[in-house]
């Protein structure tokens, strides 16, 4: 059941760049894989390109935890033999599990493939704290902002400012949604002239809930475009 929803095939490359904060063309190299000097590199989530243009649930959870790093100085290339071996460990998805990151003995075998691979301190996912092994920040950052089901990740808050906000694959066709609703659709109403209040009696929500919806459609519109 768990992995049949992480096999889920509901976004498009587009869509991952938009709800994870890429930049545009950012989930598709890292699925893909890209060609830069005359040099192919291989995709860091795909164990090959498939030539498909849609993306998993197990994907946008994966690239949801890799934009984590976007902004370090290492590129997240680096993180592909990582990926590779803990796929070994933990199947198709591994960073889509919970074992590498909430367990004891997960953590450890990620911390053993990290000094394997040589993985740059930037890019770990497990570090050594006070003599504990813990999350790394990035790692700890994702995992704030996740739900696991079953040991795998069934539901994303896709931004830490409107937590009323989450995506779940069983719902709302994986996008954005409060309690069901599409922020997008809420979004679009709002613009057309609906006021807060008459959207909230309408979906039965907050208003509070209707101005995080909208708040999270302009981040995901401007903040996450730019």
């Amino acid at each position: 059941m768990a992995d049949s929803m992480l096999d889920r095939a509901i976004y498009s490359y587009p869509d991952v760049d938009r709800l994870v904060g890429l930049h545009s063309g950012t989930a598709k190299r890292w699925l893909e894989g890209y060609e830069r000097g005359g040099r192919f590199y291989d995709p860091v989530l795909r164990p090959e390109p498939t030539g498909g243009d849609v993306v998993t649930w197990g994907e946008m959870v994966e690239a949801r935890l890799l934009a984590e790093f976007r902004s370090r100085s290492v590129p997240v290339q680096r993180l592909r033999p990582a990926i590779v071996q803990l796929r070994q460990e933990f199947g198709r998805y591994p960073l889509a599990h919970a074992r590498p990151l909430l367990d004891v003995d997960g953590r450890e075998l990620v911390r053993v493939v990290q000094e394997q691979v040589g993985l740059e301190r930037q890019l770990q996912l497990v570090v050594v704290r006070n003599g504990q092994l813990v999350l790394a920040e990035s790692a700890e950052r994702f995992s704030s902002a996740v739900e696991y089901i079953d040991d795998v990740v069934g539901r994303i808050k896709p931004d830490i400012r409107t937590p009323d906000v989450v995506m779940d694959p069983s719902r709302a066709f994986g996008q954005p949604a409060v309690r069901n609703v599409r922020t997008e659709s809420l979004a679009e109403d709002y613009r057309a002239g609906t006021s807060r209040e008459e959207l909230a009696d309408l979906y039965d929500l907050t208003p509070d809930q209707v101005d995080e919806a909208i708040r999270f459609e302009l981040i995901a519109g401007s903040e996450r475009a730019a």
